[in-house]
């Protein structure tokens, strides 16, 4: 008996959806982080703005703000010649400019905390901190005790690593 077009096409249907649910079971966590504004732009932050992950999870930042260009940036010397504020052994990262709709990804693997900003707003307090792993994890390194490079108010914006790891993730009071 020959196999009729039908058949065919389940069962190759049903193969293929068999091999995308086994290749998302394998794939690494994704979290997504917004960058938003105020319908006028007299506000501009991250969502949320603390963010407890696992070693390995993908960051996807997005810009949801309609009127305004926004960048996730890691603060490093490799870019804009900023202190530090990842650990020592990882990767840092700068989206570019975003435009509304955009969206950039980098993959966090070294434990510890990560701050970041948007370079047009961080004076607005458009910053951000990502713990990943825990404290006590091999090559665990906590967040950077330089306060000479950011003023009070960008501190006083990232939430505190015990606030993020007690509840997995911090939004912007107004947002909640």
């Amino acid at each position: 008996m020959k196999p009729s077009r039908r058949m065919i096409l389940t069962f190759g249907g049903g193969a293929l959806a068999i091999l995308t649910m086994s290749v998302r079971a394998g794939a690494a966590p994704v979290e997504t982080v917004e960058m938003r504004g105020t319908a006028r732009g007299e506000r501009v932050w991250f969502a949320p703005r603390g963010l407890a992950v696992a070693p390995g999870t993908t960051l996807r930042f997005v810009n949801r703000d309609p009127g305004n260009s926004h960048t996730a940036t890691a603060y490093h010397p490799a870019i804009l010649d900023r202190k530090r504020r990842i650990p020592a052994g990882a990767q840092p990262w700068d989206s570019d400019f975003l435009l509304p709709g955009d969206e950039f990804e980098i993959t966090l693997s070294v434990p510890g905390v990560y701050d970041y900003y948007c370079q047009p707003h961080e004076m607005a307090g458009m910053v951000g901190r990502i713990v990943v792993g825990q404290p006590g994890d091999s090559g665990w390194s906590g967040p950077s005790d330089d306060t000479t490079e950011v003023t009070p108010e960008v501190l006083a914006a990232l939430p505190t690593v015990e606030e993020i790891l007690a509840n997995g993730r911090v939004e912007k009071e107004e947002e909640k």
